[in-house]
């Protein structure tokens, strides 16, 4: 081998070996280079108070209604109600014809008087003798039998007059002036306002939790919204067993009369309240293998942490242990986190926690 081939072969392994080393280096460069952060929220907690409820749908309805009906028949010679009046119990509502009964009543009162006459003169004739004791008794029955007749004549007479049977407003109007109706007819229907009410049929799971006196909160869809206070009339005793549920009533009063039997309400029932409680969105919290976690951001280092929940309510939780009221945690982002993940906060780190939901929810 040449003597001049040794140095230039030498040299060739120095660069191949050089080239090497540099590769390697950039490698684990690369390597070290740090992984970015990722950018999230973050919030403070909140104290006030939270409330324990039941939420639900139902209708509005009436707890009293009736339907006015004729007892007599008859042309209706008079209507002095119409729909929207306020009524009382025992108010004419309209009068019908009357001139037949008017004529029966008054034939029977002539028959009576004179039958109470002819008994008067039995009595004295009884007294001296003169009459059968038989005889006497006969005219006597004869005298109450027409007496209960003549009551009975006077009654279908009021029976013209139409009636409210209950305080309440008319609801319907069903008869017309100077038609014809005959006994039994519909002629009004009366609906008590006072109090309205609404049933709820509630799963069995609840029935400790609910009590009658517990306040009831109803929002009202076809009066965008609006609420009214009500409250737990009264609890059923026995649970379907077709449908596992029982059955509550919630009376509510309106003396603005803004409410009508048939409106959609949402009503949320209050079973217990926390005051001062410390709370969280709902939608900072991770649920992870049964255990709510929230990541504790520290040093731009988000840590998983459980905590333990309570009441739940229009988009708040309540936090009984794991969080302290100086601790940020974070609301946006989390999803993407592991424990010890570097983060970057966009907000300010002193942000209070996002609006809460207002839809009422039940408690966890």
């Amino acid at each position: 081998m040449s003597r001049h081939f040794w140095p230039a072969l030498v040299l060739s392994a120095a660069v191949l070996a050089a080239c090497s080393q540099d590769g390697e280096t950039g490698g684990d460069l690369e390597e070290e280079e740090e992984t970015p952060a990722i950018p999230v929220e973050i919030a403070k907690a909140t104290r006030g108070d939270i409330y324990s409820t039941y939420s639900g749908t139902a209708p509005i309805e009436a707890f009293e209604y009736a339907e006015v009906i004729a007892k007599v028949g008859g042309e209706v010679r008079e209507i002095l109600v119409e729909e929207g009046d306020n009524v009382v119990a025992g108010q004419v509502l309209a009068r019908l014809d009357g001139d037949r009964l008017r004529l029966e009543v008054a034939q029977s009162d002539a028959n009576l008087q004179k039958l109470k006459r002819d008994y008067q003169r039995n009595i004295d004739l009884k007294e001296k003798g003169l009459i059968s004791t038989g005889d006497f008794e006969k005219i006597q029955y004869e005298t109450e039998a027409l007496e209960a007749s003549h009551n009975l004549a006077r009654l279908e007479l009021s029976y013209t007059e139409i009636r409210a049977p209950i305080n309440g407003v008319i609801s319907e109007r069903f008869i017309k002036m100077g038609n014809t109706i005959d006994v039994n007819s519909p002629a009004f229907q009366v609906t008590s306002l006072e109090p309205l009410v609404s049933y709820l049929h509630v799963p069995e799971r609840e029935y400790q939790r609910l009590a009658p006196g517990q306040a009831a909160l109803l929002a009202i869809d076809a009066l965008q919204g609006t609420q009214f206070t009500g409250i737990v009339a009264r609890i059923s005793p026995v649970v379907d067993p077709q449908t596992g549920t029982f059955k509550i009533t919630i009376e509510v009063t309106d003396p603005g009369r803004r409410l009508k039997p048939g409106m959609f309400g949402r009503i949320s029932i209050v079973s217990d309240m926390h005051a001062d409680a410390l709370q969280i969105p709902r939608g900072a919290i991770i649920e992870e293998a049964g255990a709510s976690i929230l990541f504790i951001v520290e040093d731009d280092v988000a840590s998983k942490r459980v905590i333990q929940t309570g009441y739940s309510e229009a988009g708040q939780v309540e936090v009984l242990e794991g969080l302290a009221d100086d601790e940020v945690f974070v609301i946006v982002g989390q999803a993407g986190l592991k424990n010890g993940t570097k983060v970057s906060v966009i907000n300010l780190p002193d942000a209070p926690s996002p609006a809460a939901d207002t839809t009422p929810s039940n408690a966890q």
